[in-house]
């Protein structure tokens, strides 16, 4: 019995030593893209990534208001498009929809 009480013990201090880790990775921003930014709004992000294969991938990365595609790979990184719209193209057609529905009401 005492080597299963001194195995649970073991466990717990790893698991506290694993938590407060943790903890102290998200204060002091070493947590990277997991951690909270502290209420200041967010310049840029990862909208989505694709692997090709073992080597290369594609990111579409928005920043401000404007997405970027770029490639990642061994060789280097090369940005296929600058410059995307980040409205996507059904909300697009249903801003448009609406500009020609009001228009066409007769109202103000």
């Amino acid at each position: 019995m005492d080597n299963y009480l001194r195995f649970v013990a073991a466990l717990l201090f790893v698991l506290g030593l694993i938590a407060l880790l943790a903890w102290l990775a998200r204060r002091y921003g070493l947590a990277g893209a997991a951690a909270p930014s502290g209420g200041k709004r967010k310049r840029l992000r990862l909208v989505e990534a694709m692997p090709l294969d073992a080597k290369r991938r594609l990111v579409l990365v928005q920043r401000d208001d404007v997405e970027h595609l770029i490639l990642l790979g061994a060789a280097g990184d090369i940005a296929i498009e600058s410059g995307i719209s980040s409205a996507t193209p059904s909300f697009a057609r249903d801003l448009e929809a609406r500009a020609e529905a009001d228009d066409g009401s007769g109202g103000p």
